[in-house]
């Protein structure tokens, strides 16, 4: 009798903790995802050029695009770990900013293209922008495939990502978000809070121009080739910002609004705004590997914009994860 509740136990605790087949399905999915991505900058940087037609300015491109396409396989890389840190027993145990950073950058990095790659295919089905086809005949740098192929890739990363790191948080982390925000959180937060509310209305009103046609201070090449494509990223990254703003400014608040949300709101917002910001302001730093001219002041304002609301916004997200734990 002792025996068969041993047994009876072991396998209650087995079917509790064992990953199940849909964990297992996004695990697979996650990383078959990082393939094609991986398997071109691999290729790239053994001297293929597959998926570069003749003309190409990547063909001239030099050893800046060599170390970009290091780091960018890299970063890609970084996503095989990931999967296994959410997804295997030992992953519980990782020290938490050595997770936290990589995830937070990972949101950061992949939700604009969430948002702003399946606008750019709906702004395509209803004929609206040129479409890769069309940009490549212009001017060429990639094969169209390549687009759709590495940001499907991106897409899919994204989703099974977040699908795997949710039930994770909320195993190891699960407590930070339950119930309401509760306390208002000390006034210097607020003030900081509030910045990255205005900040944020700055910055979309600002990328709601862009998003709506506006060229100005885009320089007269990057105004030529604005197409309705680059309206469907600008919306993304508007949509992101608003909610670093509106998340920071409800954690710091407090309340009795439930947790979960606005963590949610200025997690992913704060990681897109900071990001984002970030990496074109590097970007813009170096050569362009397009081929065309150098970003403008205005655009790099911009970038320096996203960077600052999504610091001020991430300063209240730790402050409030903080106040969480002091409780």
């Amino acid at each position: 009798m002792t025996t068969r509740a041993v047994h009876t136990t072991h396998a209650q605790q087995s079917s509790t903790t064992g990953p199940g087949a849909g964990r297992h399905i996004l695990t697979a999915v996650a990383l078959a995802a990082t393939v094609p991505y991986l398997a071109l900058k691999a290729a790239w940087l053994s001297g293929s050029r597959i998926g570069i037609p003749d003309g190409s300015v990547l063909l001239e491109a030099g050893p800046f695009l060599t170390v970009a396409n290091a780091v960018t396989l890299a970063m890609d890389a970084c996503v095989i770990a990931l999967v296994l840190v959410l997804t295997r027993p030992w992953g519980l145990r990782t020290p938490a900013w050595i997770l936290t950073v990589p995830v937070f950058t990972a949101t950061g990095l992949l939700t604009p293209i969430l948002l702003g790659f399946p606008g750019q295919l709906l702004v395509r089905a209803l004929g609206f922008g040129a479409g890769p086809q069309e940009a490549a005949a212009r001017e060429p740098f990639l094969d169209p495939w390549v687009f759709n192929v590495v940001y499907t890739g991106f897409t899919v990363q994204g989703l099974a990502l977040a699908a795997l790191f949710v039930p994770y948080a909320r195993k190891r982390w699960g407590r930070r978000w339950q119930g309401v925000v509760g306390e208002r959180l000390p006034s210097p937060t607020g003030v900081v809070a509030a910045a990255a509310a205005w900040g944020a209305l700055v910055l979309a009103a600002v990328l709601a121009y862009r998003a709506s046609g506006g060229t100005a201070g885009l320089g007269n090449e990057r105004a030529d080739a604005y197409a309705a494509e680059s309206a469907a990223v600008c919306a993304a990254h508007a949509i992101c910002v608003l909610a670093a703003g509106a998340g920071a400014l409800l954690l710091a608040r407090g309340g009795a609004l439930v947790a979960r949300w606005p963590l949610g709101l200025t997690w992913i917002g704060a990681a897109a705004t900071l990001t984002w910001g970030a990496w074109m302001l590097i970007a813009s730093l170096g050569p362009q590997l397009d081929g065309g001219e150098a970003m403008s002041g205005a655009a790099r304002l911009i970038y320096a914009g996203q960077m600052a609301t999504g610091s001020l916004a991430t300063t209240v997200l730790v402050r409030f994860l903080i106040s969480r734990r002091e409780r």
